[in-house]
């Protein structure tokens, strides 16, 4: 209907759908900030513990990741994923295309590596994937008594460094999400995971930061830094309909492909600005750099429809 070499059937590409140190201490008060609106610098601590520096300088994930590995003289690549206001394994907290100017951003270190052998005897393995927009996809979501619910030793927040020996690092989450699957129903095949590297604290809460939702040098809080597709980052007021709308195309992305990306989320919001029906939107698509996703019909009219609804205020 809308382009030739989009599918007419919807077929989901998966319904399967990371140094060691001293036991960490739980995350203390932060220093004075010399963080100001202009400067953009973030409050960052490694997840498993560690003292809080400042970030700044970079404009999208790969630079943050780095500016971050040099804080703390490590290699970026020892980075997993970020959370926001939450140093626990809280796929509700990733950063995903954008910060809160007064965010708490909390590094997760790779940890111990896992290899599981597993037969696959049904077409979903049951995994929702993301990424962390520097080429580790991860583990977001597990379906309730689906085959890998039922491996205890997988678990939410592992990133998929190899199938059966083939390499996964560098991959987007729709690229491993296709490679699971594609392995044929009866396949017993290895998986090789690395676990975040956790604390012995993980279970307790952050005892609030004194001084706490007054950080005057953080801006007014309905700010953020929002990475854009164009490679800069830019400060904007909240858009509390992106927000809604953003929620709400991941969920079905969830749903249709097994994956999971605020970035590409806000991607697809941002291209269906000033678009008046789904044709235009989906021509959009189609000359953007999400022409390689290969969206079908049936998902673009699907999130054209949330798309309508968000802006009459229906949802």
């Amino acid at each position: 209907m809308f382009k030739k070499h989009r599918s007419k059937s919807s077929k989901a590409i998966a319904n399967s759908e990371s140094h060691q140190m001293e036991p960490p201490s739980a995350p203390t008060a932060p220093p004075v900030s010399p963080v100001s609106k202009n400067s953009l610098q973030f409050y960052c601590q490694l997840a498993h513990g560690s003292p809080t520096t400042f970030v700044s300088n970079f404009k999208n994930i790969k630079e943050l990741y780095e500016r971050i590995g040099e804080s703390f003289n490590i290699p970026a690549s020892e980075i997993l994923y970020c959370t926001l206001n939450s140093y626990k394994i809280d796929m509700n907290k990733l950063l995903g295309g954008q910060i809160g100017l007064e965010d708490f951003i909390f590094a997760h270190c790779k940890g111990r590596p896992k290899e599981v052998e597993l037969t696959k005897s049904q077409n979903a393995l049951g995994l929702t994937i993301t990424d962390n927009g520097a080429g580790y996809a991860f583990i977001k979501r597990i379906k309730e008594d689906s085959i890998i619910h039922h491996i205890p030793h997988i678990q939410v927040g592992d990133h998929i460094e190899k199938l059966d020996g083939v390499s996964m690092v560098g991959k987007r989450h729709f690229e491993v999400a296709n490679a699971l699957k594609n392995i044929p129903v009866d396949t017993t095949f290895t998986i090789r995971v690395v676990e975040p590297l956790k604390s012995g604290f993980s279970e307790l809460t952050p005892k609030p930061s004194r001084g706490a939702g007054s950080k005057k040098g953080y801006g007014s809080g309905r700010e953020t830094l929002r990475f854009k597709a164009d490679g800069n980052a830019e400060v904007q007021e909240q858009d509390d309909a992106m927000e809604v709308g953003v929620e709400k195309i991941n969920g079905i992305l969830e749903s249709f492909m097994g994956i999971n990306d605020s970035e590409l989320a806000s991607q697809i919001w941002d291209l269906s600005v000033d678009k008046k029906n789904s044709m235009d939107f989906a021509e959009a698509v189609d000359e953007s750099e999400l022409a390689v996703f290969e969206f079908t019909d049936e998902l673009i009219i699907e999130i054209w429809g949330v798309i309508t609804d968000v802006r009459d205020n229906r949802l």
